[in-house]
């Protein structure tokens, strides 16, 4: 085998991971924006998966996943959370969160669903985040508000839970 046969080999054999980013946006209550995906049940965050074979950058996936989805098309502010969650039917994921900022009433009225994959939207208390984003996402939608707050810096978690 040549080197470059031996390098492919290698890279061939490595885990894989997956990844994704989505926007943390909020009206000026402080509500989120949660979307209703039509392909399984439950609620989720603007975003989806980052195209890496295109190059594609996890800022860059939020931000087209988040045009695509509700149809704006906004810079992204700084990177709230990274959060590695382990798979059991599928690879692990790392999920990429970052503030898409305070949507006004003009930004609200011009959300266009991607029919194609979503039902509908709405904007959801803290409160109700758990009840709407269980598990490891509700944690790190929770621990992203609470950066916002407190202005700390970016979290790691692991599995939506703080490890540093």
């Amino acid at each position: 085998m040549t080197t470059t046969e031996d390098f492919a080999a290698y890279i061939a054999s490595l885990p894989r991971v997956l990844a994704g980013a989505a926007a943390l946006f909020r009206d000026a209550e402080g509500r989120i924006l949660l979307v209703e995906p039509n392909y399984r049940e439950g609620w989720a965050l603007p975003g989806g998966t980052i195209e890496s074979d295109d190059g594609e950058t996890p800022r860059q996936g939020a931000r087209r996943e988040t045009l695509e989805e509700i149809g704006l098309d906004r810079d992204l502010g700084r990177l709230l959370a990274v959060d590695w969650v382990p798979g059991t039917s599928r690879p692990p994921v790392v999920f990429y969160l970052y503030d898409g900022g305070v949507l006004g009433e003009a930004d609200l009225k011009s959300i266009r669903l991607q029919e194609e994959e979503l039902l509908s939207w709405r904007l959801v208390p803290r409160e109700e985040i758990a009840a709407h984003l269980p598990g490891a996402t509700g944690r790190r939608v929770l621990t992203a508000l609470d950066i916002l707050a407190d202005g700390s810096d970016t979290a790691e978690l692991e599995n939506g839970h703080r490890v540093a």
